[in-house]
């Protein structure tokens, strides 16, 4: 597979076998592409989470919130969140994609079907899941920051030393970036969220206490950076 606009796209040989050039892998469960850029990844797992709405749909021809949500969590929520810290989209159709499919699972509760797709959020305490995968971004930086991924953090992150406004983990933001793209990779879409928390939450011990919704602040939050979105009934 070749990466990059200036690729020059070489022939390479294995013992004297041409080797077949490929435009996309699935690697680990994970659709990569010589683009890096998740619309492919996401048209294969809407498909499949769709897939697992119908079958929902099918088995139950009355679908209660007390039904629906334990579902919904266990058969389609794994498929739609899995690895998503190296996938997570930037482009507007792909996270209108993803969302189309809880949009149409919190429809299937008649009594919520014609509420504002917010709402029926709200009542089955379900985050968006753009919110859901900045909210798993944040828990995957404090695992790094913290140590308990076998993984340096410094491979993702340069500390920010000469802010002294934030917190003791500020991160440091590079200067400039060359494409959109890469604007948009873990290690810089996380920094604007994360220096964002105050000392209090950063700098907790474990993972489990980090995840609980009394630690993430609720005022004075001044830009749709604020990690108040983040909140969320479940783990």
């Amino acid at each position: 597979m070749h990466a990059g606009h200036n690729n020059q796209q070489a022939d390479y040989q294995l013992k004297g076998t041409l080797l077949e050039k490929s435009t996309q892998e699935n690697d680990l469960g994970i659709m990569v592409s010589n683009r890096l850029k998740a619309s492919t990844h996401i048209a294969k797992i809407t498909a499949k989470a769709n897939g697992q709405l119908g079958i929902i749909k099918w088995n139950f021809s009355v679908l209660s919130r007390e039904i629906l949500v334990p579902l919904y969590l266990f058969l389609v929520h794994p498929i739609l969140d899995y690895g998503a810290q190296s996938w997570s989209p930037h482009l507007k159709q792909d996270i209108k994609s993803l969302e189309r499919v809880q949009r149409r699972a919190t429809k299937l509760v008649p009594e919520l079907a014609q509420l504002p797709y917010e709402e029926r959020c709200r009542r089955l305490e379900l985050q968006t899941l753009q919110d859901r995968r900045i909210r798993g971004d944040m828990i995957e930086t404090h695992k790094l920051l913290h140590g308990f991924e076998d993984i340096p953090y410094a491979h993702f992150f340069q500390m920010n030393k000469n802010d002294l406004r934030g917190h003791s983990l500020m991160l440091q933001k590079p200067d400039h970036w060359r494409t959109t793209l890469k604007g948009n990779w873990f290690s810089i879409r996380v920094i604007n969220y994360w220096n964002a928390f105050p000392e209090s939450v950063v700098t907790v011990p474990t993972v489990a206490t980090f995840k609980a919704p009394d630690y993430f602040p609720q005022d004075n939050c001044p830009t749709d950076k604020c990690p108040r979105r983040i909140i969320a009934p479940h783990g």
